[in-house]
C-alpha cells in the first residue's frame, strides 16, 4: 500500500511479522536503552512483575518522585488558568538535569503559595476595610438623615409654643427637664452589611427574637462588593440595628453570625467618622498599590514557568514512564542485570539493536545488551503501519474487532467500499459538493486544527475528515449517475433521448414521450424525473442494483476467507467452508444476480419473483413466459442440488476431521521438528494448534453446526439487508424532491422579497439540517452495519489485539 524510500514497504493487508524478544540489560545502561526504546516507538513490554504491587517493585521511590513532580506542574497549571496564561511551546532542547528540575519546581512551589498566602490576606483585608468604609458612608447617611429630622420637629415645636396649647407643651417640658437622668434609656447601635437576598428574613427574625424591640434601618448598596469570607461579589444592604439591654445585643450578635453579617463599628461623632473615612481610604489606597504589585509579581513568575511549562512536563512524563517501564522488567539473580520481554516488528530489528548498542556506548558500559529471539505460541499483537489517509478506515475495522494476528485485513476493502455505499444512499452530487467543502477545509486547516482543543462533534468530523472527502467524492460520482444537484436533474452530458411526439406536446402526460435521439450518454435520463413512471422505474432499478452490490461484496468475503485459509495453510476451512460457501451463495444469490443482468440486457419481460419462487415449489414445471436463457430449467435444478448439498457438506466432514487430525497427532505422526515448519508458531491454524488441548467434539461439533445455521440462513437476511441501499437512496431523493418543490419554488411563485427570503432561509436550513446533517449519519451507519456484519462475518475473525510499543510520541496526547 505504499512505503517509506528507507523503510521496508508498508503493507496494509496483513499485520507486520511480529516477534517475541528477550533483552539482558545491564543496570548502568538500562535507563539510557528505555528511553532510547521510547524514542523509537517500536517495542511492546510485557510486565514479568504482574504479580506484585506498584510499592514492591524496583524503581518505586522513583516513581513517587516523578509523581510528586508532576504534581507541582499540575498545580503550577491550575494558577496559570486562574491567571488566564496559557502555557507557550519552547523551542529549546531539553538538555535538563532532573535533580535540578526537582529543586526549582520545589522553590517556585514555595514561591507561588507563599505569594498566594500573602495576596490573599491582602485581600481579605482590602475588602473588609472597603466594606467598612462603605458602612461609614451610608450609616453617616441614615445619621445625618435622622438629626435633620429631630431639627425639623424642634423647630414647629418652638413655633407651636405661641399659642395656648404652648403652656401645656411646656409644663411637659419642664417635667422631662426635671426628671432624673438615670431614669433616661439609652440605646445602642449595630451596624453592619447583610446579604440583599437575606434581607427580609434577618429583618423577620430580628423582630420575632426581640419581640419588636429594635429599630433596624436598612440602605441598599448600588453595586455588588467583595465578600470577604468567600471572595465573590455579593449584593449587600448596610444595616443599623438600634436596640436596648445587653440581652438584646447578644440575640443580635447571634443573628449576625447566623445570616453571615458582617459587623463594623460607627462612631456618632461627626468629626471623628471623617477622621475614620480618611483613615481607611489612605489604608485602601496602599492595600490597593500593595496588591498590584503582588499580582504583578505572581504573574511575572507564572509567565516565567509558562515558558518553560510544556518543557518540564513533558521531561516528567518521560522520567515517570521510563521508570514505569523499568519496574515491567525482572532483575537478573545477580543483580547487575536486567531481564525485559517484549513484541517487536521484524523489520525493526536493526533499529532496536543500534539503539542498544548506542546506549551502551552513552552509558559507558563495558557489557552490551543482548537481543534474544523467543520461540512461542502465543498470539503476538496486531500492527498495521499506517497514515492519516488509511487511520480513519483501519479505525473503523478495529471498531468492531481488532484483526487476529496477520488475518487478511478489511480495511483495505473499507477505503473503497465504504464511501461507495455510503454514496449509494447519498446520491446527490450538489449535497456531495457541500459535503467536499466542509472535509476540505478542515484537510487545508489540519496542522492549525490537529494543535487545538475542539469540541466532541467536531473533533470527531476533524479525525474522519478524510473518510468524509472520499465519502463525498463518491456522492458526487453516484449523484451523477442518479443525475440528481440539489434534486435538480441537469442535462449535463447532452440532450435527453426522449421528446414530444408532436411540437405541441399535448400528450406528453397521456401518452408519454418517445426516443428521439441516442441514448443519453452517461447517468439517467433527465426526462425521467417528474413523469409518471419515474418512481417504479428507480425502485426497479435501484432494488436490483442493491443486491447485485450486496452480492458482490458477499461473494468479496468468502474469497477472502480463502486466502485467509490459504495463507494459514488451513486446508480444512478451503474445502469445506470456502467451498460449499461459495457454491450455496451463488446458486441461490448468484443465479438471482445473472437473471438480473440477463433481463436488463435483454429487455425481457420475465417475472423474476415467479422465476426464484417456483425455483423452489415447483422446480420441474415448465418456465413459459419467464424463460430467460436455452436451458435454464435445467440449470436451475443442478443450481438447486448444489445448495441443497453444500448445507451437509459445511456442517459433517470438518468436525470429523478435526478429530482425526488430533488423534494422529498424539499417535505420533503429526510431530515435526520446530525448524522444519513451514510457517512460524505463532501463525499456525487453529486445526494444527493447541497440542495438549483436550479434544471435545461436541464442542467442535456444535460450534459448526452453530455457524452452518447461521451462513445459511445469513444468507437470505444478508442479501435482503443490502436492500436499506435503495430504501436510503429513495428516502434521500425524495427528501430533497419534497424540499425543493415544496419550500423552494412554492416561495419562489410569491412575488415578494420578504416571502422569497423565508423560503430560501428554510430550504438552506432544511437542507443543511435534515440532508447534509441527519441523513449524512443515517447512511454512514447503514454503511458500517453493512460493513461490520454482512461483509466482514464472512471471513473476519477480530479476535486480536493491538500492539501498543512504548513511545515517548503518546505522552503529549495524554493528560495526567
Amino acid at each position: 500500500m505504499g512505503g517509506g524510500i528507507f523503510g521496508p514497504t508498508m503493507d496494509l493487508m496483513r499485520s507486520e511479522p511480529m516477534q517475541l524478544v528477550q533483552l539482558i540489560i545491564p543496570i548502568e545502561s538500562a535507563y539510557r536503552t528505555i528511553s532510547y526504546l521510547g524514542d523509537l516507538g517500536l517495542f511492546q513490554f510485557n510486565d514479568l512483575n504482574a504479580e506484585k504491587s506498584p510499592f514492591q517493585r524496583t524503581y518505586a521511590a522513583q516513581i513517587k518522585r516523578s509523581a510528586e513532580m508532576a504534581r507541582k506542574l499540575r498545580f503550577f497549571k491550575e494558577q496559570m488558568t486562574k491567571a488566564g496564561l496559557s502555557p507557550t511551546k519552547s523551542l529549546r532542547s531539553s538538555d535538563v538535569d532532573l535533580d535540578r528540575l526537582e529543586v526549582a519546581l520545589g522553590e517556585l512551589e514555595s514561591e507561588l503559595i507563599e505569594i498566594n498566602s500573602n495576596n490573599e490576606m491582602l485581600q481579605h483585608t482590602y475588602n473588609e476595610l472597603s466594606e467598612y468604609k462603605l458602612v461609614l458612608q451610608k450609616a453617616g447617611e441614615l445619621f445625618h438623615t435622622a438629626q435633620s429630622s429631630v431639627a425639623a420637629q424642634q423647630s414647629e415645636l418652638e413655633a407651636y409654643n405661641t399659642t395656648e396649647a404652648a403652656t401645656d407643651s411646656a409644663l411637659l417640658l419642664e417635667q422631662e427637664m426635671t426628671m432624673d437622668p438615670s431614669k433616661q434609656v439609652k440605646l445602642g447601635f449595630i451596624s453592619g452589611l447583610v446579604a440583599r437576598e437575606k434581607s427580609m428574613a434577618f429583618e423577620r427574625i430580628l423582630f420575632r427574637a426581640t419581640r419588636g424591640n429594635v429599630f433596624l434601618k436598612q440602605s441598599v448598596l448600588e453595586n455588588a462588593v467583595v465578600d470577604p469570607m468567600s471572595g465573590d461579589k455579593v449584593e449587600k444592604n448596610v444595616f443599623i440595628v438600634f436596640y436596648s439591654g445587653e440581652r438584646a445585643k447578644n440575640k443580635i450578635l447571634k443573628l449576625c453570625d447566623g445570616f453571615g453579617a458582617n459587623r463594623y463599628p460607627f462612631m456618632e461623632d461627626l468629626n471623628k467618622q471623617f477622621q475614620i473615612i480618611s483613615q481607611v481610604s489612605g489604608r485602601l489606597a496602599e492595600l490597593k498599590t500593595t496588591l498590584d504589585l503582588g499580582l504583578a509579581h505572581r504573574s511575572n513568575l507564572l509567565q516565567t514557568i509558562g515558558f518553560e511549562f510544556e518543557q518540564w512536563n513533558f521531561l516528567v512524563k518521560k522520567e515517570k514512564s521510563i521508570y514505569h517501564t523499568l519496574n515491567m522488567l525482572n532483575m537478573d539473580v545477580t543483580k547487575k542485570c536486567l531481564v525485559a520481554e517484549g513484541w517487536c516488528p521484524v523489520f525493526a530489528t536493526d533499529q532496536i539493536q543500534n539503539g542498544l548498542r548506542r546506549a551502551t556506548l552513552d552509558s559507558s558500559s563495558q557489557i552490551g545488551a543482548i537481543f534474544h529471539v523467543l520461540q512461542t505460541k502465543d498470539s503476538p499483537p496486531t500492527y498495521f503501519r499506517t497514515n492519516k489517509f488509511t487511520s480513519a478506515f483501519q479505525e473503523i475495522v478495529d471498531a468492531y474487532g481488532v484483526a487476529k494476528y496477520q488475518e487478511a485485513n478489511p480495511s483495505v476493502y473499507t477505503i473503497v467500499t465504504f464511501p461507495f455505499l455510503f454514496a449509494v444512499m447519498f446520491g446527490d452530487w450538489g449535497h456531495g459538493i457541500c459535503l467536499l467543502l466542509a472535509t476540505l477545509y478542515f484537510i487545508f486547516r489540519e496542522k492549525k486544527l490537529s494543535s487545538q482543543k475542539l469540541g466532541d462533534i467536531t473533533e470527531m468530523a476533524f479525525s474522519g475528515r478524510y473518510v468524509i472527502m472520499m465519502m463525498a467524492i463518491f456522492s458526487i460520482y453516484t449523484g451523477l449517475i442518479y443525475n440528481e444537484f440539489f434534486s435538480v436533474p441537469l442535462e449535463l452530458f447532452g440532450q435527453s433521448a426522449y421528446g414530444c411526439r408532436d411540437q405541441s406536446c399535448r400528450d406528453a402526460s397521456t401518452a408519454g414521450l418517445v426516443k428521439v435521439r441516442a441514448t443519453y450518454p452517461f447517468g439517467l435520463d433527465p426526462k425521467w424525473h417528474g413523469s409518471r413512471s419515474e418512481l417504479p422505474f428507480l425502485n426497479s432499478m435501484k432494488m436490483k442494483m442493491s443486491i447485485l452490490i450486496g452480492v458482490a461484496q458477499m461473494n468479496l468475503g468468502i474469497i477472502i476467507s480463502y486466502f485467509n485459509a490459504k495463507f494459514f495453510g488451513d486446508n480444512i476451512n478451503i474445502w469445506y467452508q470456502f467451498v460449499p460457501q461459495i457454491i450455496f451463495l451463488n446458486s441461490l444469490f448468484g443465479y438471482l444476480s445473472l437473471l438480473i443482468i440477463v433481463k436488463w440486457c435483454t429487455g425481457s419481460q420475465a417475472d423474476l419473483y415467479h422465476v426464484m419462487i417456483y425455483m423452489f415449489l415447483s422446480p420441474t414445471d415448465d418456465l413459459d413466459d419467464n424463460q430467460l436463457f436455452f436451458g435454464q430449467k435445467f440449470f436451475q435444478i443442478l443450481l438447486l442440488l448444489s445448495a441443497l448439498a453444500a448445507v451437509p457438506w459445511m456442517l459433517f466432514p470438518k468436525p470429523f476431521l478435526l478429530k482425526k487430525q488430533h488423534e494422529e497427532r498424539f499417535q505420533g505422526q503429526s510431530y515435526a521438528r520446530l525448524d522444519s515448519s513451514d510457517y512460524p508458531p505463532e501463525i499456525e491454524p487453529h486445526s494444527v494448534s493447541h497440542n495438549h488441548e483436550e479434544f471435545e467434539f461436541s464442542e467442535v461439533f456444535v460450534h459448526q453446526l452453530i455457524h452452518t445455521i447461521e451462513f445459511v440462513l445469513g444468507a437470505v437476511s444478508n442479501t435482503a439487508s443490502y436492500l436499506r441501499l435503495w430504501a436510503l437512496s429513495l428516502a434521500h431523493s425524495e427528501l430533497a424532491s419534497v424540499f425543493y418543490d415544496k419550500v423552494l419554488l412554492l416561495a419562489w411563485g410569491y412575488n415578494s422579497i420578504v416571502a422569497r427570503s423565508i423560503g430560501l432561509i428554510v430550504f438552506i436550513s432544511a437542507t443543511v439540517g435534515v440532508l447534509l446533517v441527519m441523513e449524512t449519519l443515517s447512511a454512514f451507519l447503514h454503511a458500517l452495519r453493512l460493513h461490520w456484519v454482512e461483509f466482514q462475518n464472512k471471513f473476519y475473525v477480530g479476535d486480536g489485539y493491538k500492539f501498543f510499543p512504548f513511545s515517548f510520541a503518546s505522552l503529549g496526547e495524554d493528560d495526567e
